[in-house]
C-alpha cells in the first residue's frame, strides 16, 4: 500500500478531530492500523505499523512491545499554575529540532511570541523534516525538549501562555 506522510498526517488529525480512538485501513492485502493514545504525559504509546500480509497479527512485534515496556514512562506534566498555560505536543514519533539547521536561530524560544500557523520546531520522522506549526497564539513559557532528542506521539514540546 502506498501512503505518503501527508495522508498519514491527515489520518492522525482526523482521529483527534473526530475523537476516534482507532482506525484500520486495508487495501491490496496490506493494513494500516492507527490507534490514538492517551493525552500528553501518559506512558502508553500509540500503535502504528504496516503488516505485510492480510493474515498478519495486528499486535505490535514483540521487540517493539519489549522496548516500549523497558523505556521509562514520561512523568505526567505538573499542573499549570496559570490556567492559560497549555502544552504544544508532538503529532508523531521522531527527533525534535528547535531550528532549521545547527547554525540557525531557534524557531521559538522562551519569551517568543508565537501565532497560529507559525513554525515552532521540526520533528524528523522517517528521514523527513516535518515543520510543526503552532495551533495557538501566545508566549512560549518553557521549551520542554532538548534539541536533537527523540520524542513520542503526544509528548509535550512547549508550554505556551495563550494570548
Amino acid at each position: 500500500m502506498e501512503i505518503d506522510l501527508k495522508q498519514l498526517r491527515e489520518l492522525m488529525r482526523s482521529l483527534k478531530q473526530f475523537d476516534i480512538a482507532e482506525i484500520e485501513i486495508e487495501k491490496d492485502g496490506e493494513r494500516i492500523h492507527l490507534r490514538r493514545g492517551p493525552e500528553a504525559g501518559a506512558s502508553i504509546p500509540p500503535s502504528f505499523y504496516l503488516p505485510s500480509a492480510v493474515g498478519s497479527s495486528i499486535a505490535p512485534p514483540p521487540a517493539m512491545s519489549q522496548a516500549s515496556e523497558a523505556r521509562p514512562s514520561t512523568p505526567p506534566p505538573s499542573p499549570a499554575l496559570d490556567a492559560n498555560v497549555v502544552a504544544i505536543t508532538s503529532p508523531f514519533v521522531g527527533t525534535f529540532y528547535r531550528s532549521p539547521s545547527p547554525d540557525a536561530a531557534a524557531f521559538a524560544d522562551v519569551g517568543s511570541e508565537i501565532r497560529v500557523g507559525q513554525v515552532i520546531c521540526i520533528v524528523e520522522a522517517m528521514k523527513l523534516m516535518n515543520e510543526i506549526e503552532a495551533e495557538i497564539s501566545g508566549t512560549v513559557v518553557e521549551v520542554l525538549v532538548e534539541n536533537g532528542k527523540p520524542v513520542e506521539y503526544g509528548d509535550a514540546l512547549f508550554k505556551v501562555r495563550k494570548a
